[in-house]
């Protein structure tokens, strides 16, 4: 394979001027660059230089595409569009009768320091402690995985609903072995145990299993796994529970004691006696796009939609799209991008990030130069990157904004997918191959950029 600096100097040669006349603008293409790297697979690809309303340079510009992560600026544009910018989203506590509940409203950034002070805030008038305790959750439907085919226990697989408490994950750690394993509702600040999720070690071929326990979830954690201590993350199936634990604990170390909490599926009427209200939609969107937070993308879809399932919110959305006069681009099964039945085309998304994107101030919200995180800061960079990846088993996806030194800006798109092993490998935790694929994938999308910057 031909050496990167090599590759993009040969490239990189000027037309030759002609007396009376300046010499002619370079257009640099990234075909030759796309043809040299040999990635396996399907290259797709879109630039579109702003203003303007046509493309300066594609390949597969129309195939349809898994757009992976990157559905997530599309999903950002859609909840901006339909919830506006400062928009928020409020977990109450109501007193109804004799009976407290914690009311979740979809909060999708909802942590466990969040819920302290909010305990803290109902602790402080000396409240009485209530016969009954309760939690609802129907501000958003409840859906048991954001993406059933992914492996159950993927910590960016949970459950979803109207309440949500740290991104519906729960935090296992284990000594060697496998013993003293504990479950925490992990935060900056407040990590109280989570007794409503337990784990053991056992001799199971699967490295995790989940069983529903009624009042409990449990997992079963392969003992071979455990030979060394060891942490991660593990999806939470039961949110209004889950989050009425932790509330429960909290509010028993401000003084309080409630009883066990119970989940309701109406929400009474009743004195809203204690209030916390999410940061503003945009903070939200930012970090979602920054850190890809599944979970944060499908609430937002749900809340812009009002749809009853994730079915309905695409529709929704996609409709969203036709109206603007993209609809003929983007077939759509969630936001998130984890599903395997999106589609988007290279020129779609171009489009739409060069028209909507650019009036709701897109740019502003996506991650700078985020192929540093994987690939290290390009030292030979001139221009300014801001994008959103998307990645899945065999995909790997970039598309944002390029502005140059002089301050010339284009909008692209370059998708990437091994399709026949991106199927054969769906839902898998790391397959044989991924990552080098992946890493190949990430350096072809910086040297596109480096030939059009």
């Amino acid at each position: 394979m031909m050496h990167r600096r090599s590759l993009l100097a040969g490239l990189a040669v000027l037309p030759t001027a002609s007396w009376g006349r300046p010499p002619a603008k370079p257009r640099f293409t990234a075909g030759r660059v796309v043809a040299t790297a040999g990635l396996p697979g399907v290259v797709a690809y879109a630039r579109m230089d702003l203003p303007g309303d046509t493309l300066a340079d594609a390949a597969l510009a129309a195939a349809p595409m898994m757009p992976a992560s990157t559905l997530k600026a599309v999903t950002a544009l859609y909840a901006l569009a339909k919830l506006g910018r400062s928009r928020s989203f409020a977990t109450r506590v109501i007193r109804s009768g004799d009976m407290l509940v914690l009311a979740g409203g979809g909060d999708p950034v909802l942590s466990t320091d969040d819920l302290a002070r909010l305990a803290a805030d109902l602790a402080a008038p000396g409240q009485p402690a209530p016969a009954r305790f309760a939690v609802w959750g129907g501000a958003l439907p409840q859906i048991e995985e954001i993406a059933p085919p992914q492996a159950d226990h993927l910590a960016y697989n949970p459950a979803l609903s109207g309440m949500i408490l740290n991104f519906n994950r729960v935090h296992l750690g284990w000594r060697q072995g496998g013993t003293q394993m504990s479950l925490e509702a992990r935060a900056a600040s407040h990590s109280p145990r989570a007794y409503t999720v337990t784990a053991a070690p056992a001799d199971q071929a699967d490295l995790f299993s989940w069983r529903d326990n009624g009042n409990r979830e449990s997992w079963s954690v392969s003992r071979s796994a455990t030979a060394r201590p060891g942490s991660r993350w593990l999806p939470v199936r039961k949110p209004e529970l889950y989050a009425g634990d932790v509330f429960q604990t909290l509010c028993r170390a401000q003084g309080l004691v409630l009883p066990a909490p119970k989940v309701i599926r109406d929400l009474p009427a009743g004195e809203v006696v204690a209030n916390h209200s999410s940061p503003p939609l945009e903070e939200i969107l930012r970090g979602m796009l920054t850190f890809s937070t599944n979970l944060t993308a499908e609430v937002v879809g749900l809340h812009a939609s009002g749809a009853a399932d994730p079915a309905g919110s695409a529709r929704a959305m996609m409709a969203w799209l036709a109206a603007q006069g993209h609809g003929a681009d983007f077939t759509l099964a969630d936001h998130s991008g984890l599903s395997s039945e999106s589609r988007v085309t290279a020129q779609g998304m171009v489009r739409l990030l060069a028209g909507p994107g650019l009036s709701a101030g897109l740019p502003g919200l996506l991650k700078p130069d985020p192929l540093d995180e994987d690939l290290g800061r390009d030292p030979t960079q001139t221009g300014q990157v801001r994008a959103k990846t998307g990645t899945l088993n065999f995909v790997s996806n970039l598309a944002g904004y390029l502005t140059r030194p002089d301050g010339s800006q284009s909008a692209f798109a370059i998708l990437a997918a091994d399709p026949t092993r991106q199927a054969d490998t769906s839902g898998q935790e790391l397959p044989a191959g991924v990552l080098t694929w992946t890493r190949d994938a990430k350096r072809l999308q910086r040297d596109v950029l480096a030939i059009w910057g």
